[in-house]
């Protein structure tokens, strides 16, 4: 293949796996090639085992027809990780965000970082060992800000971890010395970000956030509160992949302690502990606090305490996402986790407060909408995996 050819691979595999090239029509046009150069490179990303061409040409309705273009159903597959404050969870994901089964374990009774990394590892190589097909890379998502390029955890809360937590090279380490079965080229890719930012990536490219240029995600899982923005389909990292900890915005100057040292933060105002706790509930020690407190916004339509504890969380969430449009100015919100289910049960409450705090929402309201992927995080820890070989599709022949 020409070097014209190599060049367009990454970014033709990126639109195929994104779903915005599902013909080689769509692809000619998208690459701004000719029918010849887009029929090359798809023949090229098949024969590396990435792409599926139909050989039976398919009308669309205007013009000549055209071969579809899809995912090679048994192709390669990347392990993705979760680490949240209530357990771990791992799934593999082919190309397309096609997530596979996620399993989920306890957290280990030790906490410190390495019988946690040493769980996650244990739990990966379980599932890359049970699958037929080629693991390429993994990815880990984790609850608490890290460093780039240096893949240190700062602020690792929820584990009580030191700051500076080297959790890329334990990722690594771990999941290397575990037994990945023999379909795996040793040593294998490994990546390690923070979940918010990683559920924003997977919003933008598969569900909620397509098509949006200034994406801004803010969500709350089992605990606190995360948000990241993508910009023209680029996460914003910042200068050491810190940016975007919109938890720690005040929205109100009398409200909880937050373990940053400031007080009424979104972190502590917003997540399912605060929302518990304004219906003056108190948590199940043997449930997830996320499951309990998105069962309380259910109840909302026929609980006069359940609905007057949704609104007071609402307020305040739309008081910090008010705060962070009139920042960022972004062109869609997605809101996950808990904040989707508050959307659900106060919708006009929550987006009306945003427009009428926010100088931008008077002018033109901005979408707010709620995420599609029910495992989010998981889906774009395995992007972050796939990331190498979207970049040079040649990398899955070596």
């Amino acid at each position: 293949m020409p070097d014209r050819g190599r060049t367009l691979l990454g970014p033709a595999l990126a639109l195929v796996h994104t779903g915005r090239a599902p013909t080689r029509s769509a692809l000619t046009a998208a690459l701004d090639v000719t029918r010849a150069t887009a029929g090359a490179v798809a023949a090229e990303l098949a024969a590396l085992g990435l792409v599926t061409v139909d050989p039976n040409p398919v009308g669309t309705g205007r013009g000549r027809p055209s071969h579809r273009l899809g995912i090679t159903p048994d192709g390669p597959v990347v392990l993705a990780a979760q680490l949240h404050a209530d357990g771990l969870s791992v799934a593999l994901v082919g190309l397309g965000g096609d997530l596979g089964e996620p399993v989920h374990h306890p957290l280990p009774a030790d906490r410190a970082p390495e019988p946690m990394f040493r769980a996650i590892a244990e739990a990966g190589a379980a599932l890359v060992r049970s699958t037929h097909r080629r693991c390429l890379g993994a990815a880990l998502a984790l609850p608490n800000p890290v460093t780039e390029p240096d893949g240190t955890a700062l602020a690792a809360l929820h584990f009580g971890w030191p700051s500076g937590t080297p959790v890329a090279a334990l990722f690594a380490e771990h999941l290397n010395a575990a037994d990945l079965g023999p379909r795996v080229r040793h040593p294998l890719r490994t990546a390690v970000a923070n979940d918010a930012n990683l559920a924003a990536l997977a919003e933008h490219r598969h569900g909620a956030g397509r098509d949006a240029r200034h994406l801004l995600l803010v969500t709350s899982g089992h605990r606190g509160v995360g948000g990241a923005l993508v910009v023209d389909g680029r996460l914003h990292t910042g200068s050491t992949g810190l940016a975007l900890e919109v938890g720690h915005l005040t929205v109100d100057r009398c409200g909880r302690d937050c373990p940053c040292g400031n007080r009424g933060c979104l972190n502590v105002e917003t997540d399912p502990q605060a929302l518990l706790a304004a219906a003056g509930r108190t948590p199940a020690p043997d449930l997830p606090l996320l499951a309990q407190a998105s069962t309380l916004t259910r109840e909302a339509d026929h609980d006069p305490r359940a609905r007057k504890a949704v609104d007071e969380v609402a307020k305040l969430l739309a008081i910090g996402l008010a705060g962070l449009a009139n920042i960022l100015n972004p062109d869609r919100i997605v809101l996950s986790g808990l904040h989707r289910d508050l959307l659900a049960a106060a919708p006009d409450h929550l987006r009306s407060v945003v427009a009428d705090r926010s100088l931008w929402g008077r002018i033109c309201q901005v979408s707010i909408v709620p995420a599609d992927l029910e495992y989010a995080e998981l889906v774009g820890a395995a992007e972050l995996a796939w990331q190498p070989y979207l970049t040079d599709p040649q990398l899955a022949a070596r």
